[in-house]
This record gives structure tokens, sequence and C-alpha cells, in this order.
């Protein structure tokens, strides 16, 4: 069965996702009678183009993975919309639900915890394909193979089981599974950050030959700049359940328009010991997402906030000829000198 809802008419034909004020809230049981409403995502829009790798960043809290799994049916949205290739995709049926699956894959941050261990790494590949009615006769432990192959293990890797593997393998044979049914959208949770360095490196590397020799496009969800920098085109950053800045990624990251990306930015390690940058730091605890600010979500810790920021809360507004946007009343202005200027004499 396909998905019935026809394409929305004037639809970007490059536009491989559209996700339009998303909304992702979550409520508690009555306690003392009393219920608690957690805004883990609050509005949040947002295009990923054809073959095109899209970065999502922020702290932890910020939304950004629960943004991940409501694109996949992993959490139901509160409201807003979501649309693959034009079609709305928000609440699929059961049907519609299954045949997304083949469309758009996950892959989870753990793969220690993603992975079945009382299945071998070929069953664990031939899960999606006989689902799907594509493991048949000989061609199916061919198919493993060629996965395998795709992500850089040899083919007895699959009659082994994943803790017969590292950390590093064990990611491989995610992203091996993600790719059994050929998705035309990836969507990696910080698919690195439980990894040793150069084992992350190795990963990082295979998921962009990967995007050389496919058209797939692909959101990495990550609080890692250095990695954002490394595998996507353009980037959102997120705080509290909003989108504070987007752009494309070297622009963002070198010469961020909102005070929060400053903040990251700083934050980062330079790549070389010449490189001198400011440290931001920030003052005050993350707000809670049950109980958001006033105004701008991050005026509590920023130090440009004034009153306007107290009180009406900042729309996400293109600037930079368009290819920029930031929800700030305040942003930074361009021309500053980058965030990885090297200032030595």
């Amino acid at each position: 069965m396909t998905i019935v809802d026809e394409a929305r008419p004037g639809a970007d034909a490059s536009e491989v996702l559209r996700v339009d004020d998303l909304k992702v809230h979550f409520t508690s049981a009555a306690i003392n009678g009393r219920k608690r409403t957690v805004y883990a995502v609050d509005g949040v829009s947002f295009t990923v183009r054809e073959n095109e790798a899209l970065g999502i960043i922020g702290e932890s809290g910020c939304g950004k993975s629960t943004t991940g799994r409501a694109l996949v049916q992993l959490v139901d949205p509160t409201s807003g919309r979501i649309a693959f290739r034009g079609r709305d995709i928000t609440r699929p049926a059961r049907a519609e639900r299954h045949e997304l699956r083949k469309k758009m894959q996950f892959v989870f941050q753990d793969p220690q915890s993603s992975l079945n261990p009382r299945m071998t790494v070929q069953e664990i590949l031939a899960e999606p394909l006989r689902a799907f009615g594509r493991w048949k006769g000989r061609s199916g432990p061919a198919k493993a193979a060629e996965l395998l192959d795709r992500v850089g293990l040899p083919a007895t890797a699959r009659n082994r089981y994943p803790h017969e593997f590292s950390g590093g393998q064990r990611q491989r044979i995610g992203i091996a599974r993600a790719l059994a049914l050929d998705p035309e959208l990836l969507i990696l949770d910080e698919p690195v950050s439980a990894l040793d360095v150069s084992v992350q490196a190795q990963v990082l590397n295979l998921l962009m030959d990967l995007r050389r020799s496919s058209s797939m496009s692909s959101v990495m969800i990550s609080h890692d700049l250095d990695v954002i920098r490394h595998v996507t085109d353009r980037v959102v950053v997120m705080y509290l359940g909003v989108i504070v800045e987007t752009g494309p990624a070297d622009e963002v990251l070198d010469q961020p328009l909102h005070p929060y990306t400053a903040a990251l930015a700083s934050a980062t390690p330079p790549s070389s010991p010449d490189d001198v940058r400011e440290r931001i730091v920030l003052q005050g605890e993350l707000p809670s997402a049950s109980n958001p600010p006033s105004g701008c979500r991050f005026r509590t810790r920023c130090w440009r906030a004034d009153e306007v920021c107290v009180a009406v809360q900042p729309v996400l507004t293109p600037v930079a000829g368009g290819s920029r946007s930031v929800a700030c009343h305040h942003p930074l202005q361009l021309g500053l000198p980058s965030m990885r200027k090297d200032t030595a004499a």
C-alpha cells in the first residue's frame, strides 16, 4: 500500500522533507491533582532537500532527539505537519507507516542497545528485508554480504553476534540495517557520541562515502559541532524546544548571529593552537521545558537581553539574502571576526 495523501500543489520537487510548526508535548499523570506538561518541541519548521545533509544541534534537553523521533513516528506529534515528498505523513495509518519504513530509516545513538543480542548479524539484516519480501532464496545472504561490504565489514561478520564486535563495528551494523531498504532519508541520532575519537572519524568518513555513492538525504542530530561541520551542509540550532538559528553549516558555526550559537561555537576546542577565540561562558541553568521563560527562551542566560526580550518572543527571520535565519531581537552582526579566525601574529 502506498501513501494516499495527494502531494501538496506547488511543493518544491527538490524537497524531501518539510516540517511545519511541529510540536511534541508530553503530559504526565496528575500528581496532587495537577498535571505537568513538558514542551519538548514547541513549534519548529525546516526542510530537507534532495541529497542534502541537515544538522540539528543544541544542548541536552533542547528537543533535537525528540524532533528526530517524531519524523519517523517513534513519538507522536502534538500538532504541526510533517510532509515527505509533499505528502502529509504526520499521523499515518498503520499500512502507510509500514510503507514509510522503506523510505525513512533511523540510526540510534547506542549501537549496543539497538541491536538484538540474540540475533546474528545476518538475522539482524534479514529482519527488515523479510518484512518487505526482499529476502528470497540465495539472494538474501548475498544482500547481507553486500550491506556489510558497504559499511566496511567482512562477509564473515554475518555469522557473529553483536557482543563480538567493538562499538564502532556495532554502529556500522546499525547503519547497514538502516540501509537495507535503500531509504531516501536517513536520520541519525548522535551516531558517534558513544564511540572513541578515532572510531568516530571512521564512522563519519563512512557516512560521507555513503552520501557520495547515493542520492540519499540525511538529518544528523548531534551536540558536537565539529561532527556537524564535517558531515552536514546546513544546520538548525535548537534551544529549549524552538529553533534560534539556521543556515549553511560553516557560516553559522564561524559567524553565528544568535548569542546562543556563539556560546556553543566558542566552547568547541580549536583545531589549531594558533586558533584564538574568546570563550563565552553562559550563566545560570537551562530553564525547565515544562516552564519556559516568557518572550525569548534564551533571555535568562543571555548577556544582550532587555525588556523586549522579556515581553516578546522573537520570530525566526531571514537575513543575509535569505540564506540564513535567526530568532533574536538583538542578533550579532555579520562581518564580525570569525570564531575560527587565526589572530596570531
